[in-house]
């Protein structure tokens, strides 16, 4: 009997507690015994700390409004499953992953029995991914790097069409390194010998050193996005710009995507198109639709404007200082009420600070089905400590909010994404 869409989620999931492994040995195994489909795939490779998922989704809807068929891979997921793994947009669908799912995991079993170690869950969503991208004939694939860059299981990928790496920052110290350069050296890892490389606006000079360093012993074609851009508009319905680049300058140019970030993460795709339409059939015309028309949820989305509710997966400090900056702009007249849930390992206390900059009126709760979440206990002690109020379930604290807010109160649900992807669905079950 063939695999359920049930078994297929069941399998992957349970494979959850083989942990991280970051390493290629067991993934080149795996994709060995699947035919490589990956060595059949034109890839473009976007790696970084903050705007990895932004600037997939630019390059994503460029590539599509240029009549292509993309594959998009991208973790973790808002919702569902199945949001991981698109082409032009739509989701992988139920019957396709259990198909797929059987045919990796035969190959896991043959590779069990081999000797070799048990893939890891990201590893075998990868082999998933690259196999039905495969089978469905993409013209391209725009494959977001899962963590780090160096042993991530994407980084299989030999011959990328392009490299991009976004802004650079703190997060995953424990396993990337505690300083801007180890981290950097880690996301420099998706450089392959004589490749082109662009790299993102960066925070720290020392991230420009590190992967400037890399490309010169790679031979790899560094090309630096400069940050030559003007914003006309700048409000809750969306952002017009004007830039500059070596090659060209652009006037109103527009983005829905919100927060002066996502204007850079735009940049990365002005850069993209400037080097694919040389070899490829992408027009000036597909990059302006691919910025306006592009969707990234859980990133400063507003997902109801009565009450305004504002949903932000601002899950590391880089990530959290640019939401504040956001509700300093787009938010100066409102009051907000603030609900966030932080995973344990994260630099919590100082995201927590942070917050206090735009309001106190907070609720901090747990993320939802997560191992690396606090206790209630703790939740409540760190709440506490900053005099906020603790409430454990999401939905409740999210009652809450709504219950007690005004004409003039926008509600933010921000933290892990993983709180952002439950509270997603919450909302629009309500509204």
């Amino acid at each position: 009997m063939s695999m359920t869409y049930e078994e297929a989620l069941e399998y992957i999931h349970g494979t959850y507690k083989f942990g991280v492994k970051l390493g290629l040995e067991n993934i080149k195994k795996l994709l060995e015994l699947m035919g490589n489909p990956q060595k059949d795939l034109r890839i473009v490779h976007v790696a970084g700390t903050n705007g990895k998922g932004s600037t997939c989704a630019f390059i994503n809807q460029m590539l599509i409004e240029a009549g292509y068929k993309v594959g998009l891979y991208t973790s973790p997921y808002l919702e569902f499953f199945n949001e991981r793994i698109k082409i032009n947009n739509i989701p992988i669908s139920n019957d396709e992953l259990a198909t797929i799912t059987e045919f990796v995991k035969d190959k896991v079993d043959l590779m069990i029995s081999q000797g070799f170690n048990h893939p890891t869950e990201f590893e075998i969503v990868t082999a998933i991914a690259f196999e039905y991208f495969k089978r469905t004939n993409v013209d391209f694939v725009v494959l977001e790097v899962g963590l780090g860059g160096r042993f991530d299981a994407t980084n299989v990928v030999e011959t990328p069409e392009l490299c991009i790496i976004t802004s650079i920052g703190y997060d995953h110290m424990d396993i990337l390194g505690q300083t801007i350069e180890q981290i950097a050296y880690e996301k420099a890892g998706i450089i392959k010998e004589s490749s082109t490389v662009i790299l993102g606006l960066q925070r720290y000079k020392e991230a420009i050193d590190v992967i400037s360093k890399v490309c010169k012993q790679k031979n790899a074609n560094l090309i630096e996005v400069k940050s030559d851009y003007k914003i006309i508009k700048n409000t809750l319905d969306g952002i017009v710009f004007d830039c500059t680049t070596p090659k060209g300058i652009y006037k109103n140019l527009e983005i829905n995507l919100l927060g002066v970030h996502q204007v850079e993460n735009a940049l990365n795709c002005i850069y993209a198109f400037e080097y694919l339409s040389d070899k490829y059939n992408i027009s000036t015309i597909a990059l302006v639709k691919g910025l306006l028309n592009a969707k990234w949820n859980g990133r400063f989305e507003i997902i109801s404007k009565e009450p305004l509710v504002i949903l932000d997966g601002a899950h590391n400090i880089d990530g959290m200082r640019v939401l504040v900056d956001s509700c300093k702009q787009y938010l100066k007249d409102k009051k907000i009420s603030a609900v966030v849930g932080i995973l344990k390992d994260k630099e919590y206390k100082k995201m927590l600070s942070m917050i206090k900059e735009v309001t106190s009126d907070v609720i901090f709760t747990l993320v939802p089905y997560q191992k690396r979440a606090f206790s209630p206990a703790e939740a409540k002690e760190a709440a506490l400590k900053f005099g906020f109020e603790f409430i454990k379930d999401y939905k409740e604290a999210i009652d809450v909010s709504l219950k007690k807010a005004e004409k003039d109160t926008a509600i933010l649900i921000c933290g892990s994404l993983y709180l952002v992807g439950a509270a997603r669905t919450y909302i629009k079950s309500i509204f």
